[in-house]
């Protein structure tokens, strides 16, 4: 990699409608100069997330990514050089470094990674997709033994793990994905008691199905008409996690959300709870004991969705909002 150069790519349009590769450049840019308490990184693993696209609409747990600038995105770099004491070069860490293959970035921003092979797995199952779905399903969820849990968008990154922690805690567990390749992967190597094809149009029917005794815990992805269909079958004191809303961010949103919800929260003391993983940070070493020991016994099956080429990064993501991937899709630098 010529170390003089630094390509980039460019959000120079917000998109009003589906997002396309015509609202992204590639340019070159100058290397940046770490300023002290900064470190200068070189991308690796670019992840790429549905929240990407939330991004672009406005202010969310973060500020808003704005046109004609580096579009951004979390990444494990390595440390090239530093002017912060706690890092020094070769150091793996993770942070929002933005789609490019230099960023100069304060110390207090990055998180430093242990060094593990395959690094993929530091963006996927140890990293924020693992910790997502091990504190949505554990900490908000509270999954019981013989419990059901379902989870949408759950080939996904995170839905494909957190159906996998459910099992390994003794629960039922059934997936809501799209497509009948999806499902069957679901069924016959995740090791779910069933799958729902929300692209048959029968999501109701297929889920009342699939969970004769009701749903007992909710680990929602998507939003909209999906959360909807789920409500209903809700048992008493249900619990709903919600970790994303899909449905809601690419292209026009759906008109409507789920309708009738505050009556079924109330007549069945549901709780309904937004969380964000950066909440739990403080519990990750722990969390990372349990998924390192699930991973290593086979328990847990790692699925990564790695994409050669930073030039190919909005076509990924592209790609990704239209549901292309199974397990953690990322850009490989």
């Amino acid at each position: 990699m010529n170390a003089s150069v630094n390509r980039q790519i460019l959000l120079v349009e917000k998109p009003s409608g589906k997002l396309g590769p015509e609202h992204f450049k590639l340019t070159n840019g100058a290397v940046p100069e770490p300023k002290d308490g900064e470190a200068l990184v070189r991308s690796r693993y670019i992840s790429l997330d549905a929240a990407n696209r939330a991004w672009m609409h406005g202010a969310t747990y973060r500020a808003a990514v704005e046109a004609n600038t580096v579009m951004a995105g979390g990444s494990i770099a390595e440390v090239v050089s530093s002017k912060a004491p706690e890092l020094k070069p070769g150091d793996i860490v993770f942070g929002d470094t933005g789609w490019q293959d230099y960023a100069a970035v304060p110390a207090r921003h990055l998180n430093k990674m242990p060094k593990l092979e395959p690094m993929t797995h530091l963006l996927s199952v140890y990293g924020v997709a693992g910790l997502t779905a091990y504190f949505g399903l554990l900490h908000v969820g509270k999954p019981k033994e013989g419990e059901t849990v379902v989870v949408s968008a759950a080939a996904g990154s995170v839905g494909s793990i957190v159906g996998q922690i459910a099992r390994i805690k003794g629960c039922r567990v059934i997936g809501i994905a799209g497509g009948k390749d999806k499902c069957q992967w679901l069924t016959s190597e995740l090791g779910f008691d069933a799958a729902v094809d929300y692209k048959d149009g029968a999501t109701f029917k297929a889920l009342r199905a699939a969970a004769p005794k009701g749903i007992d815990v909710y680990l929602d992805n998507v939003g909209g008409d999906i959360l909807e269909a789920c409500l209903p079958l809700m048992n008493n004191r249900g619990r709903i996690a919600c970790c994303g809303a899909i449905s809601q961010y690419d292209g026009a949103p759906s008109a409507h959300g789920p309708r009738g919800v505050p009556g079924l929260i109330v007549v069945k003391r549901l709780i309904m709870q937004g969380f964000i993983v950066m909440d739990y940070m403080n519990e990750s070493d722990a969390a990372l004991r349990d998924l390192q020991s699930w991973v290593a016994s086979g328990k847990l099956k790692v699925q990564e969705d790695v994409i050669d080429g930073l030039e190919n990064t909005p076509k990924a993501l592209i790609g990704l909002l239209a549901g292309e991937n199974r397990g953690k899709r990322m850009v490989r630098v």
